[in-house]
């Protein structure tokens, strides 16, 4: 093997055992494109194989047919392609709003790991608190940072990896690969619209590749967004009565459901690579991202929200006395007796200050009279570099060994804010807008990977690799303004304290948290007969905070012929808990039994988290195994595989637990600080077990039909999870129907595309199976939603050789998300609950509720 080869074929050193089983691409990327649709390499230690050589299932997904939505959200993006991949929009969910959190395999987002050019994605700083049931408490990296136009491919491995890399990689690996040509470009805009007439976007996109010395390249892309809010919202029937009865300051809609606004969202990516001399090559790249983004929150009710406008379920009014107690004169009492409490004789004194009744008391109906809809949200930055050096050592006790030495750091910010509400304890001194404080998130990482080839006498040389990682995760919280959480004067008469719907960080809360680990792995890899290809995995990781843990993976392909094989895999895997995860506080308003309540998210080993029986985070351990067959003839390819991952001890976050007058108690008696204001308590927890087996099938075939090039597709995912073991007392049957039935378990894309001289075209039908849609994440509102079909199209002129138009549209038969049941379960029309929050379809819909969108396109390409 000559070093100009082995420097090629480990452009990505570290890795997984790698596989490839190519999905539909589109016929218009340069040379260097298609060859890379045929050849992967994602983390394999010997020579790229071509898709059929391999003993575990890949996707390999194109810059082209990325670029082939309507959106410019790589979520969205891969949602479309990979049938084992899903995105909820998350319309009001906290920090999930922020960064959206995905799922493979029906697996949480944290349970895929993230690679860029082979190397691992550091976290987003974003914890989703609230994250559907699946994604509850996960936090996995940012993918929506990634532009289509910095990547050359997209390779998805469909195999659990963790003897390779180490944490996380339980569902499997997806590696974003990025352009590494030396010259040329493109620059393209694109404007979109849903057919309602709004969530409108802009994308202005570029890359170029230009000569770094007589020996390298350089290449470096660029992305500018800015997308508008969406609402798919209906009136609230509470709202619409107090607007009725004459209170002008009631918004229709009061309360907003529909994706976040984005604005500014920059991305600047570069990849650069310099050989050194025959033998060896200096490489670089990295991030920076940033980008604004505001989603809405529950509507407060003006007469009843507790601790805010009533502490009695909106019998009276609550009413805070500005003067102290002694004054000698009490305020009035406001009874709510209409569905217009500013037309209250008694309101009127308070809000018109008059002497004697009246004077110096406070309503928070004087500053939000028609009740008040928070906005969330804020600014998010990423940053990220890689640098090594690698190539073919000479001489000395390595001699022969090809080498990668690297180091990489990564960061994630979130600073978070919130708009449009109170601190209510300050009274009318409070303001309405506050900055919450921050998350960040800081990766560290070197890597040394060695890689020798060996001849045993077999068919092919062994590969032998090995290799050390060091890791220093760090998570920090950034205390917020202090009016963010400050008690204010009229804490003591019932009050809510801090900004109201996600109340800043405090210094108490704020702090430092760090893990270091160290893990070697060693991996094995030969055909040992011209037709039975081996491999073997093993890897040792010691963690600071847990101890440590030893995984395995062997994997196998046998050749029957030159068209039909066999493949199959084996392994152990794991999930370490985040620094996050570990150390979060947080106070955050959710929905229990229907009724908005703020509960406090605290570290497992925190007082109140063991009065419950909380215990210190351990990682999640899985076994996996996989098996199926590859079959080429001539134009048609086609593969199925089947998975089976037992995973014990999934971390997610505990039901909220109330504290009651026995746990205060306890918590005074060991001398915890005003334990009395935290009503409810939730922690994250080692709480259940699962099964999940599925079925992965995928075709391609290619013809010349129509007078041009044509080409087909087909992708389908069955996924199956089964709750196997669960602890009754954090986790309930709710959850458990959200995990086992959350995300359908039929998924199916059918594509065709065509090509001719100047004109290409594709169509794309996507299927999705029932599923259990959910709506405010409480269980009155779920029912168990039907199937769906939507439709993509695309059609692009060449208008010449550099430029081209295109016109597309994504759910091109603007297919409604699952309808909400405003009549109540069964027609029965006493119970409305879904009707009382004021969303038009399910938030948890796999294919979104925004509806038809479409778009336009220019690009010129140099």
């Amino acid at each position: 093997m000559t070093n100009q080869f082995r420097v090629k074929s480990l452009i990505l050193a570290m890795g997984v055992a790698f596989a490839s089983t190519p999905v539909f691409a589109e016929d218009e990327t340069t040379g260097d494109d298609d060859d890379a649709q045929v050849m992967v390499v994602v983390g394999s230690r010997a020579a790229p194989r071509s898709v059929a050589d391999s003993p575990v299932p890949v996707d390999v997904i194109s810059a082209a047919e990325l670029g082939a939505t309507g959106s410019s959200d790589m979520l969205d993006m891969l949602v479309g392609t990979v049938p084992s991949f899903n995105v909820h929009a998350n319309p009001i969910s906290d920090a999930a709003t922020m960064v959206r959190p995905v799922n493979l395999r029906g697996l949480s987002s944290d349970s895929t790991l993230i690679l860029v050019n082979g190397k691992r994605r550091h976290r987003a700083s974003v914890i989703a608190f609230q994250g559907g049931g699946i994604n509850d408490g996960a936090q996995g990296p940012d993918i929506s940072v990634i532009p289509s136009v910095a990547l050359k491919q997209v390779e998805i491995l469909r195999d659990g990896a963790a003897a390779q890399y180490g944490s996380d990689a339980i569902a499997g690996v997806m590696n974003f690969v990025l352009k590494d040509s030396s010259d040329g470009g493109s620059f393209s805009v694109k404007y979109g619209e849903y057919y309602e007439g709004d969530g409108t976007s802009v994308t202005i996109d570029g890359n170029i590749g230009m000569p770094f010395t007589n020996q390298g390249f350089a290449n470096f892309s660029f992305q500018l967004k800015n997308a508008d809010a969406t609402s798919r919202s209906i009136q609230i029937p509470a709202a619409q009565a107090m607007a009725d009865a004459g209170n002008t300051f009631i918004q229709n809609p009061a309360q907003i459901w529909g994706s976040p606004e984005i604005n500014d969202d920059i991305t600047l990516f570069a990849n650069i690579g310099v050989d050194l001399d025959s033998s060896k090559e200096f490489y670089l790249f990295g991030n920076y991202s940033e980008r604004d983004v505001k989603g809405g929150f529950y509507w407060r009710n003006p007469h009843n929200r507790g601790s805010i406008y009533s502490n009695d379920g909106g019998e009276t009014l609550l009413v805070g006395d500005l003067d102290g107690v002694g004054t000698g004169i009490s305020c009035p009492t406001v009874t709510i007796t209409s569905d217009n409490v500013l037309g209250n004789l008694a309101y009127q004194q308070i809000a018109d200050n008059l002497t004697a009744l009246g004077q110096n008391c406070f309503a928070v109906n004087e500053i939000h009279p028609g009740g008040y809809t928070p906005n969330f949200g804020g600014n998010v930055t990423d940053a990220a570099i890689a640098a090594g050096v690698k190539g073919d050592i000479t001489g000395g006790m390595l001699d022969g060994y090809f080498f990668d030495l690297s180091a990489s750091v990564g960061r994630n910010e979130a600073g978070f804010n919130i708009v449009n509400t109170i601190n209510s304890s300050m009274g009318m001194d409070s303001p309405t807008d506050f900055e919450l404080g921050r998350y960040i998130q800081l990766e560290k990482s070197f890597n040394l990977d060695l890689v020798k080839t060996v001849d045993m006498g077999w068919s092919n040389d062994l590969n032998m690799a090995s290799g050390l990682e060091w890791r220093e995760d760090t998570f920090e919280i950034v205390a917020g303004d202090p009016f963010s959480y400050l008690a204010g004067p009229l804490i003591d008469q019932g009050f809510n304290l801090g900004s109201h719907g996600f109340p800043g960080f405090q210094p108490s809360q704020a702090g430092v948290f760090s893990r270091r680990s160290l893990a070697a792995y060693v991996d094995l890899e030969a055909y040992i007969t011209d037709d039975f290809l081996l491999g073997a995995a093993l890897r040792y990781e010691d963690f600071t905070t847990f101890g440590d843990t030893l995984n395995y993976k062997v994997t196998a392909q046998y050749s029957f012929n030159d068209s039909f094989s066999l493949r199959a895999s084996t392994s152990t895997g794991f999930r370490a808990p985040t620094v996050g995860q570990e150390n979060v506080s947080n106070v955050s308003t959710s929905l229990e039994d229907g009724e908005l309540t703020d509960s406090a998210l605290l570290p497992p080993t925190s007082e109140f988290s063991q009065v419950f029986g909380a215990q210190a985070l351990v990682p999640e351990e899985s076994e996996s195994y996989a098996f199926g067959l590859v079959y080429e003839n001539g134009d048609f390819f086609f593969t199925a595989d089947y998975y089976n991952i037992d995973i014990e001890g999934r971390i997610t976050q505990s039901d909220r637990k109330t504290l009651f007058e026995a746990e205060y108690l306890e918590l005074e008696a060991l001398g915890v600080p005003n334990p009395r204001s935290v009503g409810t308590v939730s922690f994250y927890t080692n709480d259940f077990d699962t099964t999940t087996s599925g079925l992965d099938l995928v075709a391609n075939y290619n013809a010349e039909l129509f007078g041009g090039s044509s080409k087909f597709s087909v992708a389908y995912n069955y996924t199956d999870t089964e709750v196997t073991q669960f602890n009754t007392e954090f986790t309930d049957d709710f959850k458990v129907k959200r995990l086992e039935d959350g995300l359908p378990e039929h998924r199916a894309t059918f594509t065709l595309a065509q090509s001719w001289d100047d004109v290409s075209m594709f169509v794309r039908a996507n299927y999705y199976g029932e599923y259990y849609a959910v709506h405010v994440d409480w269980s009155a509102t779920a029912k168990d939603a039907d199937s769906a079909v939507t439709l993509d199209a695309e059609v692009s002129y060449h208008v010449s050789d550099a430029f081209k138009l295109t016109l597309g549209a994504t759910n091109l038969l603007d297919q409604d998300a699952e309808l909400i049941d405003f009549t109540g379960n069964g027609g029965d029309a006493t119970n409305i609950p879904n009707a009382n929050w004021g969303g038009k379809f399910y938030e948890t819909s796999p294919f979104g509720f925004n509806g038809g969108f479409y778009y336009f396109k220019g690009t010129y390409t140099f």
